[in-house]
This record gives C-alpha cells, sequence and structure tokens, in this order.
C-alpha cells in the first residue's frame, strides 16, 4: 500500500523567513524519516516550497532543465514529506520524508550520497 500525502500546514510569516540565494533558490536537504540517512539535496523556490507543503510531496525546481518537477513523478520513486524545518538562518531546508520505491538517487540508488571519499571509488550504492 503507497503512503499517503500529508499537507503542512504553515504561517506565511514563517515562508517569508524563508532566504532565497541571488537566482530565488534555497537548498532542501532530503531526509528518510526511519532509517535517518541523507537521501538528497535539490533546490527549491517560494512555488515549489509552497507546493511541497500543500501537497505533501517533494517539489524542486531543476536548475539544468529550469522546470519545476515532483520526486517519484517519472520514477515512482515518490517522497512524502512527514516533517518540514528550516535551519536558525533561514536559508537551508530540511524535510523529513517517508521515501517509496528503490531510493532517492536518479542513479538508482537509496541515497544520493553513496560515493565517500578515501575509498574505492569504484564503490556504488
Amino acid at each position: 500500500m503507497s503512503p499517503e500525502p500529508t499537507p503542512i500546514v504553515v504561517a506565511d510569516e514563517q515562508l517569508a523567513d524563508v532566504k532565497y540565494d541571488a537566482d530565488g533558490l534555497v537548498a532542501a536537504i532530503v531526509q528518510d524519516i526511519d532509517t535517518r540517512a541523507v537521501l538528497m539535496m535539490a533546490w527549491m523556490n517560494a512555488e515549489t516550497l509552497r507546493m511541497s507543503l500543500e501537497q505533501g510531496r517533494t517539489v524542486f525546481w531543476s536548475r539544468s532543465r529550469k522546470e519545476v518537477w515532483r520526486k517519484g513523478d517519472t520514477s515512482g520513486d515518490r517522497q512524502f514529506i512527514r516533517s518540514a524545518s528550516y535551519d536558525c538562518d533561514g536559508d537551508t531546508l530540511l524535510f523529513e520524508v517517508e521515501q517509496e520505491g528503490k531510493g532517492a538517487c536518479h542513479t538508482g540508488a537509496y541515497s544520493c550520497f553513496f560515493r565517500a571519499f578515501g575509498t574505492d571509488a569504484t564503490a556504488d550504492g
């Protein structure tokens, strides 16, 4: 059975605390709520942040394609938001998610962070 999206109610004052860079973007870290593994980092703008919170699923801004993308719409590896927060400076977001499918990385790995410094560079996720 597939997880259900859970919208997050947020005050406009909280959204106003988010600090975007010169391109109108903010870093968004995604962490698995069960394993605590950091799954990925992507970019959000004000629109995709609001969409994510309202829809209960992660929605990002693709810098390379210059378009909105909802994680898992093509791969099936969807992320259902269980909590959302922002750091003390307001310039980094953290989403705890229930990860569906094989994982978060476009390579097919569970996490995008499978390449460790100081280890065999050919090992993968």
